[in-house]
Parts: structure tokens; sequence; C-alpha cells
């Protein structure tokens, strides 16, 4: 970490369109909302989301546990 740059928080969400192995931005911003957590996720750290729900998560954990939730069975 340098200290002459402190890690500044997001500041503007952002809107984007989840994809297979990637996403695309569709409204500029610097984070988007875990949709379990609530948690701000920088886009830079963005790692997990789903593709079908269009939803993003801040943790493996997060989205695994939403997983589980939604009764999501797997391939078929």
């Amino acid at each position: 970490m340098s200290l002459s740059h402190p890690a500044q928080p997001p500041r503007r969400e952002a809107r984007i369109r989840y994809l297979d192995a990637d996403y695309e931005i569709l409204q500029q911003g610097d984070f988007v909302r875990c949709a379990v957590t609530g948690q701000a996720v920088a886009l830079p750290d963005l790692r997990y989301w789903d593709v079908a729900a269009q939803q993003p998560f801040a943790s493996a954990e997060a989205a695994f546990g939403r997983r589980l939730t939604t009764g999501f069975a797997g391939p078929a």
C-alpha cells in the first residue's frame, strides 16, 4: 500500500451487465453493491456474480450462500 495515496472509498455506483466471464459497464461508476451484504465492491475487486440473476457478490461465500438459499441445483 502506498502511503502517499491513501485508499479512497468508492464514490459512484456503476450499472453492470454481467456476462459469463466478463462484464459490460452500462453506466460508469466506481463500485457495485453486493446482492447479499449490501457491501460496496470496487470494480477492480469484483470477482463474483450471477449471470442469470444479474447480481454481484462481495465474496465467494456470499455467492455460494445465495445459491444455497435460491435452491440452485446445478447444470442439468
